[in-house]
């Protein structure tokens, strides 16, 4: 049953590899492989997931080489969590770029399947370089998503993009090279067991290369002052990877979690970048308040929402009790699914307005305006945390677990920012036409895709409390570094 680990990795890997070779003007057979390889990701994630939720930790040895000396994938709670949440996103993110924007570049199925393949490696792998080598397979296949459908605002938003991460491609390396240096390891668990024994310049050395790493998983996550890249990039690209790239950023603040959780909760470097990685969480979080509220675009406007939920998840973490991490991991799940559905839904819109697109000024009324007017008004509801949809259940649950007054404040007046721009773009775009649409009315597909992951917010509502439940098991599970050390090393632990 072990082998299974290791099926979210290659199950898109061999999907892009058939996609690759597939004829490019076989539109629906490569539409089927795409949507076929997506299914079978969400049925092995669940399966991953119900194996995982038993508490035992299931460790994969790649060519059956033991850590610390081979790679290893590792499933906990956490990343069986991640799992599911990216295979549920992925599905009708992909359904809806089947509508036709698949077909404005080449090579779009395959791009989306390398993606998938490096975030789900990411999230299983054990090892600090995988670690590296799965941000990489995500981010060259992201610089191909970023530019997909060309035009110039892409070209320049995917160029800053690629840019930045190729700087922290460069940054994860040489903190790579000092962690190898100082505790002769990369593997996780053991990284975790040799930093704590650590001295003199040793210790100096890796402090260094952890601070290192803080800034580069900043970078990934959209962190203050790394985040700027992030709205050009998200609000420039088609419908269907801005929903799947709002899972990205996620992955730096997993990575932030896993590594925090085994070596720097507590120890001789406990604490290490805390209360930095605290400030810049709450900056983040009041610039996001002042891009919500100067956005033109709705595109925008959601991009300045996903920057928001970096805020509010890197905060939780850095306020130093991994207690508040359940609610934060919740608050997670809401804030992904519920900004991939308004990119979506935002697209729907700019279609419907013709040539005003989705810019917030006046323009011609909305094909179809009343049906994506509830949708709209259902989002925007969830995504600033008005009751009683999930943002308030993982708002009112991260203000009970970080009671800090500077927190609370930040993340109630981000709410009335989101709550005011959003009601100025519903207004601007639903009320304030001027004569009949001139745009495209939704297909089926289209309206399936949004609704799937915007009802999926009245959904984690309803079973509010057993989704707590779940995301704080997941964090007593990280409380207890133990187990994982020693499901990885054994009696080496």
């Amino acid at each position: 049953m072990n082998h299974w680990i290791i099926a979210p990795v290659l199950i898109p890997a061999l999907a892009g590899m058939l996609l690759l070779l597939e004829v490019r003007e076989r539109h629906r057979l490569r539409r089927i492989t795409g949507l076929l390889s997506c299914a079978a990701m969400l049925a092995t994630a669940i399966f991953l997931g119900d194996q995982a939720w038993g508490g035992e930790i299931t460790v994969y040895a790649l060519g059956n080489w033991q850590a610390p000396f081979g790679i290893v994938l590792v499933l906990d709670k956490l990343s069986a969590l991640m799992l599911v949440l990216t295979a549920v996103l992925a599905f009708p993110a992909l359904l809806y770029a089947c509508c036709g924007d698949d077909r404005r570049g080449a090579n779009f199925h395959a791009l989306f399947q390398f993606q998938l393949m490096g975030v789900n490696g990411a999230f299983l792998t054990g090892d600090l370089f995988n670690l590296f080598v799965f941000f990489e397979v995500l981010l060259i296949a992201s610089y191909g998503l970023a530019l997909h459908g060309r035009g110039p605002e892409r070209v320049k938003a995917g160029l800053h993009y690629v840019v930045l991460n190729l700087v922290g491609s460069a940054l994860f390396l040489i903190a790579l090279g000092l962690i190898y240096g100082t505790t002769g390891t990369l593997n996780m668990a053991d990284f975790a067991v040799k930093a704590q024994a650590l001295t003199g310049t040793d210790a100096t050395l890796l402090s260094i290369a952890v601070l290192m790493l803080w800034v580069v998983f900043g970078l990934k996550a959209a962190l203050f002052p790394l985040y700027f890249w992030l709205p050009a990039a998200y609000a420039g690209a088609t419908a269907g990877v801005a929903a799947l790239f709002a899972i990205m950023t996620k992955v730096g603040f997993y990575a932030m979690v896993r590594v925090y959780a085994l070596a720097f909760a507590d120890g001789p470097f406990a604490g290490l970048g805390q209360s930095a990685l605290w400030w810049l969480a709450l900056v983040t979080l009041a610039l996001a308040c002042i891009g919500v509220l100067g956005s033109k675009r709705l595109g925008t406007l959601v991009s300045y929402l996903v920057v928001m939920s970096v805020g509010t998840l890197v905060a939780a973490l850095a306020f130093g009790q991994l207690e508040a991490l359940g609610p934060a991991l919740y608050y997670l799940l809401h804030s992904t699914l519920i900004c991939g559905g308004l990119f979506l839904l935002a697209d729907l819109i700019a279609r419907g307005r013709g040539e005003v697109a989705d810019h917030l000024q006046i323009g011609p009324a909305i094909l179809n305006g009343g049906r994506l007017s509830v949708l709209f008004f259902v989002a925007a509801i969830a995504v600033v945390g008005l009751p009683p949809l999930s943002g308030f259940v993982g708002k009112v649950a991260l203000l009970r677990s970080v009671p800090d007054p500077a927190y609370w404040v930040l993340l109630l007046v981000a709410g009335l920012c989101g709550l005011i721009a959003l009601s100025r773009a519903g207004s601007t775009l639903f009320w304030r036409t001027t004569g009949d649409g001139s745009g495209l009315r939704p297909a089926r597909r289209h309206l399936v895709a949004v609704l799937w992951l915007l009802l999926l917010s009245p959904l984690m509502t309803v079973y509010a409390e057993p989704l707590l439940q779940l995301t704080t098991a997941v964090a007593d599970q990280l409380r207890d570094p133990d187990l994982y050390l020693s499901a990885v090393l054994g009696g080496d632990a």
